[in-house]
């Protein structure tokens, strides 16, 4: 039998002068899991100010967050099935 879900992701940026913030939620299945990341990027006074470079880093930065966060539910979801430690990475 396979079984298909979805997992809806948002990303909203906010630019403030020079500093850029991303907020990255994913919500699971029938809207119950919800996570968020968070991401900022500053542009440094000696550069030029391109606020697509901000979003980006930001953005990136923000859903980076989001899957470290993932990552730590699964693997705390693992112990609490498993009663054991979880060992090793589960980035890979």
């Amino acid at each position: 039998m396979t079984t298909k879900t979805a997992w809806n992701a948002q990303i909203d940026i906010t630019e403030e002068g020079r500093k850029v913030t991303a907020d990255a939620t994913l919500i699971g299945k029938s809207g119950q899991r919800q996570l968020v990341g968070h991401g900022v990027a500053r542009c440094n006074p000696a550069d030029q100010n391109d606020p697509a470079i901000g979003d980006e880093l930001a953005a990136a930065r923000a859903l980076a967050d989001l899957t470290n966060k993932l990552l730590d539910n699964a693997a705390h979801d693992i112990e609490t099935h498993t009663h054991q430690p979880v060992k090793g990475s589960l980035s890979s």
